[in-house]
């Protein structure tokens, strides 16, 4: 019988200990054109790549305790369990695919978006350089890698997304977001005659399980899901990924919405497809739904899996100069 393991992290105390950030570092937002945003943007990547945010871990030990204990769902999730704790300990990726690199930006106005973008890509490619983050980005065509995690020609890779909102601090967040996962999403088009999915919430959850049925254990699951329902081709795909960064167990402000999505989780755990597809309780560990607004022509439902290895984080640096880690 296989022992139960309890996940216990290292305290914040050892994680800081083992910061890029120089102590007493802090962030000069006086001046905003002089920020320098490759050291925080390291130190979170240094984080993310081997440290699981707390409502995932939680979300996998309740999936893990819903199945029977020794049998193969109970055991592959005690597994990953194990691998968090080992991940952490040893400040190693939680995963040998350390993913796409995603990173949204939020800031006040006059951050210079240009520069923001360079000092993100040098971060990265130091990343790459420690072994924090294996090297991800190959020309499409050749296969060639270019070792950095760079794309030198285009900057598709690392995708960096600003947004300037009316606080004043800056936050800057980031997705590892896997080959594996990434290859099970899916987008359709309503109406959908094979699936029989109209242009209502009913024919959006026909796609959710027509994708999740599909994805079987290919995404690692238990997966996470980011659902857009609407908007055009590109923005419905970004939002369906920018959604995996709500934590696990928040309440959608929609009220429909939070409904919708506690419903269908529920729904997808009856599949049967379990951890890693050998069957059991745990399919998905949540869903994240937002409705936007759309052509009257054209309704698209975009679904992004996340793995059970949700690499995601967030760093802020206030006015006071203070950093705070998410």
């Amino acid at each position: 019988m296989s022992e139960c393991v309890i996940p216990t992290l290292t305290s914040n105390e050892v994680v800081a200990s083992k910061s890029v950030l120089p102590a007493g570092w802090k962030a000069d937002l006086k001046d905003l054109k002089a920020l320098d945003l490759t050291l925080p943007t390291l130190e979170l990547l240094r984080r993310s790549t081997s440290r699981l945010p707390q409502d995932v871990i939680d979300a996998l030990v309740k999936g893990r305790d819903a199945e029977e204990e020794g049998s193969r769902a109970f055991n592959t999730l005690n597994d990953m369990v194990r691998n968090i704790i080992l991940a952490d300990g040893h400040v190693t990726p939680l995963c040998q695919d350390t993913g796409t690199i995603i990173v949204w930006v939020r800031h006040p106005y006059g951050l210079s978006q240009r520069a923001a973008k360079q000092q993100i890509r040098a971060a990265v490619a130091e990343a790459t350089k420690r072994s924090w983050l294996r090297p991800n980005c190959v020309e499409a065509l050749s296969g060639k890698n270019t070792g950095t995690n760079m794309d030198p020609f285009h900057e598709g890779h690392p995708a960096v997304h600003f947004e300037e909102w009316d606080k004043p601090e800056v936050e800057i967040a980031v997705m590892q977001k896997g080959g594996g996962c990434e290859n099970v999403g899916a987008q359709y088009r309503l109406p959908d005659a094979a699936l029989g999915a109209g242009r209502d919430i009913k024919g959006v959850r026909k796609c959710i399980i027509d994708a999740v049925v599909k994805a079987q254990g290919q995404g690692c699951s238990p997966g996470i899901l980011g659902v857009a329902i609407g908007g055009d081709r590109v923005s419905s795909y970004e939002k369906s990924k920018e959604l995996i960064l709500r934590k696990l167990g928040t309440q959608n402000p929609d009220p429909k919405m939070d409904a919708f999505e506690k419903e269908i989780t529920n729904d997808l755990n009856t599949l049967g497809i379990g951890p890693m597809g050998y069957g059991g309780n745990t399919t998905v560990l949540g869903v994240m739904a937002e409705e936007m607004y759309r052509h009257p022509a054209s309704f698209y439902v975009s679904i992004s899996y996340m793995c059970w290895s949700s690499r995601r984080g967030s760093i802020t640096l206030k006015t006071n100069g203070e950093v705070s880690f998410d």
